[in-house]
């Protein structure tokens, strides 16, 4: 029965060829993007590992170490934007730990560079990148000890003497090994966790239409092959047989597909690490597939298209002649409504109510997307049904009324055609009121001249709970530095002796005399009258995750600029004229002028950071989108094709009683059009719906409404489904002879 299944597969002619060749495309892309999302975790897993040394001293164990400790201090650096990393040593020993990538620990006036820092080493002015790390550079740190290709890392030589006298330097006895995943102190790393979530939900909404597309290509020429098996069937193949022929075919064509499938995958693979879905992108090695991944996939996709076959023949398993007897289906029933009103009314229950863990709002909110997608999935027949009986109702020409009779006779058939469609538009439609909201209430542009982005900050004040004294000495500022190019100005911000940081109240931590602000407007001014004012340390507005007001006029102090005179410095703002060699031209004098102090950075530059980060939830919404929506289409084009060829010869008789071609060209369209719309618009109200009621749970925000390009975005895919049904509209002339009415 083996070889007769793979004779039937092989030797069906073109239409069978066809058939198998759209199922191979199919199962190909499904597995391409499958194993793309399985190397994507592993992927994570490595760069974490990676990660693991940079937390050294930041996680607790009782691990034993070596005889020789070294002192490091881990910090925080940007240039041009971009986050660097900074770690100081100094070995005790010859027998101090060494970090991974690293031949030796570097001496005084030593240091590492990472292959990307080198390069801006070379391309930039001392002054501006190299003057920040004393000495010379004596080697680049291997790829085992960076996480990502484009991550700017410096390794920097001190004495003990020196680097034990600067805040938060610590000895430590060992290198950190425990990934950034399991270790509860680790201040840099991905959370693997978190991402495997995020992956997952990307694996699920490209999975979820990929297996609309499948189960489509199975169906071509559905009604031929029943036929066949049931023929089969009649003349003695046993259930078991006819199963078996069926199964050969699938796996037959699956197998192919997997195999092209892992080709697609090491296609997509240097483009999928360039893709900076974590803090920095992947090595290409680390996109990489253990075996329980590969035979996972290579058996569970063959196995899976194998059962999908076995249940499509379920009504020839029942009866030979259930093929031929045919009878209109019972229509749909409004319970299908029920799961998507059920995973809506899920996320309207958090709203207010968000968990407090984690999971719990990861089970809370993925149970309620998921069920809101299967819902809609469920209800597609029924709203497909309501749909052709309106169209039918308000039919005033033949081919409406043929459309609306037919959809209504069998809304599971013309709804099917659409449900990827239907899916990619919700996809679509969350992921963009998601991104949005967050961008128009945590990400506004700023503008290039406002204080966010040409005020370089000094802060002197204490992290992580430990005590740091504070500079009281004014002459520590290079004298050099307000007079440096670009530089516009130079204030210097005192502790307020009234602001406690463990106490509740409007008073801000910092003073200032007004005679020092009046010269700089951009950074506030005082109120008439007043002498001096209460301050942020950045004399910037308050915060609120990625946003930062502008401060108009500060709130006035009774401190005389004497008493604020003899407080200790807070901070130092330069104000500069916003250009990228000032800056940096300022921030590496600075540096150097105070050692292990938390390094200046401008404001910009971390609301950047969570910029970065929209723009990698913004890149997987557009790999979401931009795949979902060609899949649907094809999906699309597969099912009118499909279902044309299904009907040819009720289409056949309908010419042969005098129905002219362009009224058979009016059903089809209408039979695709009416489900295709309808489908858009209930999957674009419940994507944006969900998206409202996620946002309002998680982050209390009301839903924006997307920017032009997405409504574009939709409307293109919609012109391009329209055109896609119109493009099969000239096989009827083709498949409509008076040869195909005759009785076989």
């Amino acid at each position: 029965m083996i070889r007769l299944g793979l004779r039937l597969a092989l030797a069906g002619g073109r239409e069978a060829i066809v058939r198998l060749a759209i199922i191979m495309v199919a199962v190909a892309i499904g597995t391409g993007l499958l194993l793309s999302t399985l190397a994507g975790l592993n992927a994570v897993q490595h760069q974490n590992e990676r990660y693991a040394w940079l937390n050294t001293g930041a996680a607790k164990t009782d691990a034993v170490g070596t005889a020789d400790p070294t002192w490091w201090l881990l910090r925080g650096d940007y240039f041009h934007g971009d986050r660097m990393a900074l770690v100081d040593v100094a070995p005790t020993g010859p027998d101090a730990p060494v970090p991974p990538g690293l031949p030796r620990l570097p001496g005084p006036g030593e240091y590492y560079v990472s292959p990307a820092l080198a390069r801006e080493l070379r391309a930039t002015p001392a002054d501006q990148l190299a003057d920040r790390f004393p000495g010379r550079q004596i080697g680049i740190i291997g790829e085992a000890g960076l996480p990502g290709p484009d991550m700017l890392l410096a390794v920097v030589g001190h004495t003990p003497e020196f680097l034990s006298t600067l805040p938060y330097a610590q000895q430590v006895a060992r290198i950190e090994s425990v990934d950034p995943s399991n270790c509860s102190g680790c201040r840099v790393g991905t959370d693997s966790d978190g991402m495997a979530l995020l992956l997952s939900v990307v694996a699920a909404a490209l999975i979820f239409p990929l297996l609309m597309f499948i189960g489509t290509a199975t169906r071509l020429s559905a009604a031929r092959r029943e036929q066949r098996f049931a023929a089969m069937r009649l003349i003695g193949a046993t259930p078991r047989q006819v199963s078996l022929i069926a199964t050969v075919e699938a796996f037959l064509a699956t197998v192919v597909g997997v195999l092209a499938g892992f080709g697609v995958f090491f296609a997509l693979r240097p483009g999928m690490a360039s893709i900076t879905f974590t803090e920095t992108a992947f090595f290409t090695g680390d996109l990489s597939l253990g075996l329980r991944d590969v035979l996972g996939v290579a058996i569970g996709v063959p196995v899976a298209a194998a059962v999908a076959a076995r249940v499509a023949l379920r009504r020839v398993q029942i009866s030979p002649l259930g093929v031929t007897r045919r009878v209109t289906p019972r229509p749909p029933r409004f319970w299908r409504v029920i799961p998507a009103a059920a995973g809506v009314a899920e996320l309207a229950y958090f709203v207010g109510r968000r968990p407090e863990t984690t999971n719990g709002q990861i089970a809370a909110y993925l149970f309620g997307i998921f069920t809101v997608m299967i819902g809609m999935v469920v209800a597609g027949p029924w709203l497909t049904m309501i749909g052709a009986r309106l169209l039918a109702g308000r039919a005033r020409r033949p081919a409406a009324l043929i459309a609306g009779r037919r959809l209504a006779d069998n809304p599971q058939a013309g709804f099917r055609a659409v449900s990827g469609l239907m899916l990619a538009l919700f996809v679509t439609a969350a992921a963009s009121g998601i991104i949005t909201t967050i961008v128009d209430n945590r990400g506004t542009p700023i503008d290039r001249g406002s204080a966010a982005n040409v005020a370089l900050v000094q802060s002197f004040w204490p992290n992580m709970g430990q005590k740091v004294t504070l500079p009281t000495d004014p002459a520590a500022i290079p004298s050099d530095l307000r007079s440096a190019p670009g530089v516009q100005g130079l204030l210097v911000t005192r502790l307020n002796p009234r602001f406690r940081i463990d106490v509740p109240s409007d008073v801000l931590p910092g003073v200032i005399a007004c005679s020092e602000l009046a010269s700089h407007p951009l950074l506030g001014r005082c109120p008439p009258g007043a002498e001096a004012v209460e301050v942020n340390p950045d004399l910037q507005g308050q915060h609120d995750g990625g946003a930062v007001g502008t401060a108009t006029e500060w709130p006035a102090t009774t401190m005389s600029p004497a008493d604020i005179a003899g407080q200790p410095m807070l901070s130092i703002v330069v104000q500069t004229d916003g250009s990228a060699a000032t800056i940096e031209h300022a921030r590496t004098t600075l540096e150097n002028a105070f050692p292990g102090r938390d390094l200046p950075a401008t404001n910009g530059e971390f609301m950047g950071d969570f910029g970065k980060q929209l723009v990698q939830w913004q890149q997987l919404a557009n790999v979401v989108i931009l795949t979902t929506l060609p899949i649907a289409g094809c999906s699309l084009a597969v099912s009118v094709a499909g279902g044309l060829t299904e009907r040819k010869r009720p289409f056949s008789m309908l010419r042969l009683t005098g129905a002219r071609l362009a009224t058979l060209r009016q059903v089809v369209a209408l039979e695709s059009a009416v489900p295709l719309l309808l489908v858009a618009l209930v999957a674009t109200g419940m994507g944006f719906l969900t998206a409202h009621l996620f946002l309002r749970a998680q982050l209390d925000y009301s839903l924006r409404s997307p920017g032009l390009p997405y409504y574009l975005l939709v409307i293109g895919g919609l012109a391009a489904s329209l055109g896609i049904i119109a493009s099969t509209l000239p096989l009827l002339r083709r498949i409509t002879g008076p040869e195909t009415a005759r009785n076989e």
